[in-house]
């Protein structure tokens, strides 16, 4: 299996480093739960600075009203009624919520601990037919910024890599003002990244823009924070619609 290891300054290019990386090194293999075939390899991505711009990439497959509502879903836990009501197993933000808290004093209490732990697996997943991706998050302050590093057992490489790793990062940069010191690096672990058959094309699209040098990035400040901004009203009627 290949093991991958990619850093960079920003976002963006961290996660089309890792994108070129896996089209260069995989194995494809059966993918038997999904009755499909993938490219996998296990990948590491070091962004950095994580707030630094340009922060998002033209590769994501949304939009910015998708993207702030998966920031509110991850960090507000806007959709934790749908656990409630037995429409899903979990949601990450429903098995996160308690331990932050925790988190956070136990960095007030000793700057240096290596204990700041949030685990995301759950003994629910060994049944589940769809167990948790992230698996758990640490939080290391050193040198004054607050480092995380995140461990996914499977990431798919084309859909998910990149909002996962922008909402996590604005979790840290959340619990990093919360303590009062700077954002450190994100390392983002996927022991499996992968991509689907069904998205091999749109993997070789990525691939060849990523060659050529297009411009495949947005700025987050003044741009799309304005339209996540934006989103927020219909995102949070949309929640009441729901609701009922």
């Amino acid at each position: 299996m290949f093991e991958l290891f990619v850093k960079a300054e920003s976002l963006p290019e961290a996660y089309h480093c890792a994108l070129a990386e896996l089209h260069a090194n995989n194995d494809e293999l059966p993918c038997p739960d999904y009755n499909t075939r993938q490219k996998e390899a296990s990948m590491t991505f070091i962004v950095e600075q994580p707030l630094s711009e340009p922060m998002i990439s033209r590769l994501f497959i949304g939009d910015p009203r998708s993207l702030e509502q998966y920031r509110q879903e991850m960090l507000d836990g806007i959709l934790d009624f749908e656990v409630e009501r037995g429409n899903w197993e979990y949601t990450y933000h429903q098995r996160m919520e308690k331990q932050i808290p925790w988190l956070i004093s136990e960095l007030r209490r000793n700057p240096d601990s290596r204990r700041a732990v949030v685990i995301i697996r759950d003994e629910q997943d060994h049944a589940s037919d769809s167990p948790a991706c992230l698996q758990h998050m640490q939080f290391l302050i050193r040198s004054g910024a607050l480092h995380c590093k995140v461990l996914f057992r499977s990431n798919d490489a084309t859909k998910a890599a990149f909002m996962n790793a922008f909402a996590l990062i604005m979790l840290q940069k959340r619990i990093a003002d919360s303590l009062g010191v700077a954002i450190g690096s994100y390392t983002h672990r996927a022991n499996s990244f992968h991509v689907y058959e069904r998205d091999y094309d749109m993997f070789d699209g990525y691939i060849r823009r990523i060659a050529a040098g297009d411009d495949l990035t947005y700025c987050y400040e003044g741009d799309w924070d304005e339209q996540m901004e934006e989103a927020k009203p219909d995102i949070a009627k949309m929640v009441e619609t729901l609701k009922g």
